[in-house]
């Protein structure tokens, strides 16, 4: 997952004559300088030209050259997609323009989702009984995402999955499956024996680690990287 970065501690060099951001009209200055005050929350076109009173073909000419120098990007505000809505190139777009870990291109990624669930799901009849904390901890040490998740949204993909009773919301007793859980953590349990759905082991074919494999490109069946060779995919075929 992408990480906003904080301003530099070390003093701004000037830009160099010759550079992209150094070779600048005066109306493709005014854009930029205003499209990089607003960081990483951007700012609609509609909004530039009401800021700069500039006319709108100059404001769509300048904004197609610093498109193509590459100092601004578009970006797709979920809230609003078909506005056009600029970020300058150095900066990541806030989850509030992205919509965060769950959209995708600006659309909700119902399959990332429903492969987290059924990952969650999966562990969760794995430990009989899992915390949000152990549910999160055991996604992590897995490696099965290439993103890094917060307590927040595990504890959402987990609602949904009490929501649509695939797994039930209990509190430990301290006792038998509870005795390692303090009494009255919040805990989850499967609402059935074989997991998700009754399947006896559940998501087996869409947990399959290939699908969020960073290395997939590379993977071939007599490469360095290859399914005879990976860890995550042996585990995943003793399952």
């Amino acid at each position: 997952m992408s990480r906003l970065q904080g301003p530099s501690s070390q003093k701004r060099k000037q830009p160099e004559p010759n550079s992209a951001s150094g070779s600048l009209t005066e109306h493709e200055r005014i854009l930029y300088n205003l499209i990089k005050s607003k960081q990483n929350m951007g700012i609609w076109t509609r909004d530039m030209k009401w800021e700069t009173k500039l006319p709108d073909y100059v404001v769509v000419k300048s904004l197609k050259s610093l498109n193509a120098k590459k100092l601004i990007k578009e970006v797709v505000n979920v809230q609003n997609k078909g506005r056009k809505h600029y970020i300058a190139a150095e900066f990541e777009p806030s989850k509030e323009i992205t919509g965060g870990t769950w959209y995708a291109g600006g659309n909700l990624d119902t399959e990332f989702i429903n492969f987290l669930q059924k990952h969650c799901v999966k562990i969760i009849y794995e430990q009989k009984v899992a915390t949000l904390e152990g549910i999160l901890d055991t996604i992590r040490r897995s490696r099965a995402f290439n993103v890094e998740f917060t307590p927040q949204q595990i504890e959402e993909i987990v609602n949904a999955l009490v929501l649509d009773n695939e797994i039930t919301e209990v509190e430990s007793n301290g006792m038998g499956e509870f005795d390692s859980i303090p009494v009255g953590t919040v805990c989850y349990m499967c609402t059935s024996k074989g997991g998700r759905k009754g399947e006896p082991k559940i998501g087996a074919m869409a947990s399959i680690p290939c699908g969020v494999c960073p290395q997939i490109s590379l993977c071939t069946p007599d490469g360095i990287i290859s399914p005879q060779t990976c860890v995550h995919f042996t585990k995943w075929l003793d399952f």
